[in-house]
């Protein structure tokens, strides 16, 4: 079963997230109150905390939920695997998968510590198509 482990949320950018319990997203827009909301194609950022495991075990230090500023961290679901267009049902929303991974341009503290970051090829953004509470724990389903 595939489900929230962790929502994260920043009030500007280039910051780690900072975790919250639960979050409002907005249609359209993405987490309420979060830098990187807004009109546009990466309104939400997911990933699995299986990626921040595997940094763990390459020695990175000091790796919890909102480090790599993912709004959403799941646990039981292999986002990078996901096609642009699926649909997912996360608590209250409904949010489309439009991207996986980026292009980091600023390299992350992350990368200077250890050359590597599992953001830019396992992260995915999706834009949100229902708005809704999202909170910890919640299951997250592929809309077939």
């Amino acid at each position: 079963m595939a489900k929230v482990v962790a929502i994260n949320i920043s009030e500007k950018k280039g910051v780690p997230k900072k975790f919250i319990k639960e979050g409002y997203f907005i249609e359209d827009h993405g987490l309420e109150g979060d830098a990187h909301a807004g009109k546009w194609h990466r309104q939400v950022s997911l990933l699995g905390n299986e990626s921040i495991e595997k940094m763990k075990q390459i020695g990175v230090k000091g790796l919890c939920t909102g480090k790599f500023a993912e709004n959403i961290t799941t646990e039981g679901i292999k986002l990078w695997k996901l096609p642009v267009g699926t649909k997912l049902q996360i608590g209250e929303t409904i949010q489309e998968v439009t991207q996986i991974g980026k292009e980091c341009h600023t390299k992350c503290a992350i990368y200077h510590q250890v050359g590597n970051c599992i953001m830019p090829t396992e992260g995915i953004f999706t834009k949100v198509i229902k708005g809704g509470k999202v909170k910890v724990g919640d299951e997250i389903e592929i809309i077939k």
